[in-house]
Order: structure tokens, then C-alpha cells, then sequence
């Protein structure tokens, strides 16, 4: 077992399932302490219970939500050293001006906004203590768009320039924000991204990916836990792809 986040305390959202569980099972074999904050209560607390965290239920998209996860790390643990902004929602394959704009607020919500929050919440005390990492989990959607997925390609492109604008920003104060760029992976959001989950749609899918593999939960977990820890101090502003050659 390695321990390279040995004593560092993670927030991880959308961590019930696919990316985000797999980012918080690695964070916790390597010595981290994990809150996972998830809408899907149940499901964070089963992660939870499963890598002796702490799970809560919230709403990326609401700013009280947010209060509410500084208030539970602080009783736990007095101070946050990793925040990965995880959660992320897409809208289904369609032509751009037919993506309705309940749909179309709620992926800027949930992909854009909620990293503002999460920023307001938890970089001032970041930048008090001089130290501190955020990982945002984009999308190679936002480097290479894939058409009828454009509002969910513009808010993981957002984010990837979010990232940079931080880095830029955070790094005087000796906190470091950079972001994961996945290709699709076989997660809940898999056939949301395909229309319908069948094998010629995957089989479309994986015929753009030269490894010939979706992403893999575990995958993010260990690019995660690196980018996060001591080992990656001299990188920040960086967006990783971790998509098997998929933006080549």
C-alpha cells in the first residue's frame, strides 16, 4: 500500500459512482482521509462505508450546499487539502439548437458553476494556510468537441480554461488547481454521451480511442491521486488526458 496522501483530508464530488468512486477508493489506499458529497446520498455512503469516509448529500449547484460541506469538514477535520470537482452532468446527443434550456442551465450549472462555489468556499482558507490542491475533472470533449454533445463540450472547455485561470491565480499563495481530461468510460454517464448503450455504439465509440479502451475508474484514481500529491509540486495549470490517445 502506498501512502503518498498519507495525512491529507479530500473532498471529492459526484463520488458515488464511476470516476468519482474510483478517485475516492485510490485517494484512500494512499492514506487520505475522503468526504464524498454526492446528490445520491446512498450511494456516497455505501463508498464511504466501503474506504472508511465520510459521505454527505449535496448539490453541487447550490451555494448553501457548499456552506454546509466547510461546515463538516471543519467538525472532522478542521481544514481541506484536496477539493476535486468531479460532479458533472451531460445532455443527450442532439443537434445545438435543439438542447432545450432547462438542459442546457443545468450542464452550466452542475459542469461550470459549481466550480466557482467550490472555489469561493474553500480557496480562501487554501490560500491562508499557503498550501492546497483542486483537481477539476473535465473532458477530452472540451479539447477535441464531438457534434451534438456542444453544450457539454463548451462547459468541459470552460472548465479546462477555469483550471488554467486559477493556476495562474492560486499559485503566489502555494495552491495548485489543474484538471483530468477522460475519455467516455463505462460509467453511469456512458449512455447518456451515446444516445443508447449498445455494442455497435460502443464499438463506434472505441474505434476513435487507439488504446481501444474506454477510461477505467481506476484510471482517474491514479492520475488523480498523483496530480494531488507531493510527488506533482511542481505542476499546476495542467489538463492531463487520460483518454488512450483519443485527442492525438
Amino acid at each position: 500500500m502506498s501512502s503518498r496522501l498519507s495525512g491529507k483530508t479530500a473532498l471529492i464530488t459526484g463520488g458515488a459512482s464511476g470516476f468519482g468512486a474510483g478517485i475516492a477508493r485510490t485517494f484512500a489506499k494512499e492514506g487520505a482521509r475522503v468526504l464524498i458529497a454526492d446528490v445520491n446520498l446512498d450511494g456516497a455512503q455505501s463508498i464511504a462505508e466501503q474506504i472508511n469516509g465520510i459521505a454527505a448529500q449535496a448539490d453541487v449547484t447550490l451555494s448553501d450546499d457548499w456552506t454546509a460541506l466547510k461546515t463538516l469538514v471543519a467538525q472532522h477535520w478542521g481544514h481541506l487539502d484536496i477539493l476535486v470537482n468531479n460532479a458533472g452532468i451531460t445532455h443527450l446527443p442532439a443537434p445545438m439548437e435543439t438542447i432545450t434550456e432547462d438542459d442546457f442551465d443545468r450542464v452550466l450549472a452542475v459542469n461550470a458553476k459549481s466550480v466557482y462555489l467550490s472555489a469561493r468556499t474553500f480557496v480562501p482558507d487554501m490560500k491562508a494556510a499557503g498550501t492546497g490542491a483542486i483537481l477539476n475533472i473535465a473532458s477530452t470533449a472540451g479539447v477535441s468537441p464531438r457534434p451534438h454533445l456542444n453544450w457539454y463540450n463548451a462547459s468541459k472547455g470552460w472548465m479546462i480554461t477555469a483550471t488554467k485561470a486559477m493556476a495562474v491565480e492560486l499559485a503566489p499563495f502555494g495552491v495548485r488547481v489543474n484538471c483530468l481530461n477522460p475519455v467516455a468510460g463505462d460509467t453511469p454517464l456512458l449512455a447518456s454521451f451515446m444516445g443508447e448503450d449498445t455494442p455497435e455504439m460502443r464499438a463506434k465509440f472505441l474505434a476513435t480511442i487507439p488504446l481501444g479502451r474506454f477510461s477505467t475508474p481506476q484510471d482517474m484514481g491514479n492520475a488523480a491521486a498523483f496530480l494531488c500529491s507531493p510527488e506533482a509540486s511542481m505542476i499546476t495549470g495542467v489538463a492531463l488526458e487520460v483518454d488512450g490517445g483519443r485527442c492525438i
